[in-house]
């Protein structure tokens, strides 16, 4: 994908950096030459799975057959997933957003301000969406590489990165929070067991609300303190990474027939009976506006929105096709994770492992325990919506004994979820092809991320389910 030029080693600094810039630089270093490809992740949570079962004396054969006959099971979550990816670069791509990017990208005059620029909007966009969040993130990183002199690429990557990495899941395009709030889309074992929890008690609880504004501060102050500067930086151009600026002009028609591809005619009708129709949604919602806020809606909002502001059919297609092969990874790896679900849910694992939790914990100490293992089995699973498909059932039904309210305990599990991405190669696919990087070139930084937030995230979890009382399921 690239072909870097004398890198510099960590060991043979320009100029001396102070510590924190040494580590990242070191980190770096070492990640380029140990990160797999991410479908690794995938094939080896099924085995770890499927070995758990048979410790759990589970039969090889049932462990099988339920992996398999749950193969296809994601598919209608695993196009959601995809339609978010599709919708926010439609909306990224489009001439209005870009020239903003173009705007923001004039103003940081430094490497460090650069980075900590990205790291910021990374993070506020990824609340938006992180499919939007992903390819603004990687555009304005392109435009500040051809503005910003000695920046260092691989840090500017990292940056872009964090809002998967940090606050995602805590915004309005979050897996775990949205199936929850969305019948739907809910397998009806898990609806039998904590029916809707609507996202008045998830994304907007003033606990939820404060622990995304504390990463947001930790992240941006790391990103900025970890850059290191021009003289040691590895920029775009030691990568033979050559600038590239989004084609906003359209080929000429040259066919009669093609009229309708260029005329903004049809955009605006379909767009405006699809905001019809999106208005009758939240105004008809029974349970209100915030609860009419499921992935459907959502993903419906922004094609929508990337229908006018491409105002052309052939812009629009364009921009879709442009992001099709960032969805391959989510295409090809959803439905192993639906293998993993089938093993837990259609086995005795999910009542196994839910005994286990109750056993080894208390009322005060279950929010710290579902931190932890939430974030572990995100190593294996780096998919926030298929992984609370698969840890929902016996996390909930554990929950629900000790009287954890559900709705932090989907928020713990998004903030905790959120923590091997800052390692883990899968969700970065569609923000490498922008950047033309490999996983491997910005994880280092994403290990220095993962070392401060581990602490922060795992005590505001715990903290803050102490303020919140318990509310009974609500079917």
């Amino acid at each position: 994908m690239h072909m870097p030029q004398n890198p510099q080693p960590a060991a043979q600094l320009a100029v001396k950096e102070h510590g924190l810039v040494r580590f990242g630089l070191t980190l770096a270093n070492w990640s380029e030459r140990w990160f797999p490809d991410p479908l690794v992740f995938a094939l080896l949570g099924i085995v770890v799975v499927f070995f758990v079962g048979l410790l759990l004396h589970q039969s090889p054969a049932k462990l099988a057959i339920q992996g398999g006959k749950n193969f296809w099971a994601l598919v209608p979550f695993t196009m959601q997933m995809v339609m978010i990816i599709v919708g926010g670069y439609v909306v990224a791509s489009t001439p209005l957003v870009y020239r903003a990017i173009r705007a923001l990208a004039a103003i940081p005059k430094t490497p460090r301000q650069a980075v900590a620029l990205v790291a910021l909007f990374s993070m506020l966009t990824s609340l938006i969406s992180w499919g939007l969040s992903l390819i603004f993130s990687g555009l304005f990183v392109r435009e500040l590489a051809h503005r910003v002199k000695g920046m260092d690429y691989r840090a500017a990557g990292a940056a872009a990165y964090l809002g998967l990495g940090a606050v995602w899941a805590m915004g309005l395009s979050s897996s775990a929070a949205m199936l929850m709030a969305t019948k739907s889309s809910m397998p009806p074992s898990l609806f039998n067991i904590s029916g809707l929890i609507p996202l008045t008690q998830t994304l907007f609880l003033w606990q939820s609300i404060a622990t995304t504004a504390i990463l947001i501060v930790f992240s941006v102050l790391i990103a900025y303190l970890s850059t290191p500067s021009p003289e040691n930086a590895r920029t775009a151009e030691s990568y033979g990474i050559q600038y590239e600026p989004i084609r906003s002009s359209l080929e000429v028609r040259s066919k009669p027939g093609e009229w309708l591809e260029y005329s903004p005619l049809l955009n605006i009708l379909v767009a405006t009976l699809l905001c019809w129709y999106l208005v009758d949604v939240f105004r008809t919602s029974p349970q209100g506006a915030l609860a009419a806020l499921d992935l459907n809606t959502y993903n419906l909002m922004f094609i929508t929105i990337g229908l006018l502001l491409h105002w052309r059919p052939k812009r629009f297609m364009r921009a879709v096709a442009e992001c099709i092969p960032a969805t391959g990874g989510v295409l090809i790896q959803f439905p192993f994770y639906a293998v993993i679900f089938g093993m837990i849910v259609g086995t005795g694992i999910a009542d196994a492992l839910a005994k286990v939790f109750v056993s080894i914990s208390t009322h005060n100490t279950y929010p710290l325990l579902v931190a932890i293992y939430s974030a572990v089995l995100g190593v294996f699973i780096p998919s926030g919506g298929s992984k609370w498909v698969i840890e929902a059932p016996y996390v909930l039904q554990a929950a629900i004994l000790h009287q954890v309210h559900l709705g932090w305990v989907v928020q713990i599990y998004n903030a905790s979820e959120a923590l091997p991405n800052l390692i883990n190669p899968f969700w970065m696919l569609p923000l490498l092809g922008i950047l033309k990087l490999k996983a491997r070139d910005i994880v280092g930084y994403g290990v220095l991320q993962l070392i401060v937030h581990i602490p922060v995230v795992f005590f505001l979890c715990w903290l803050f389910a102490r303020y919140i009382p318990y509310i009974p399921p609500m079917k």
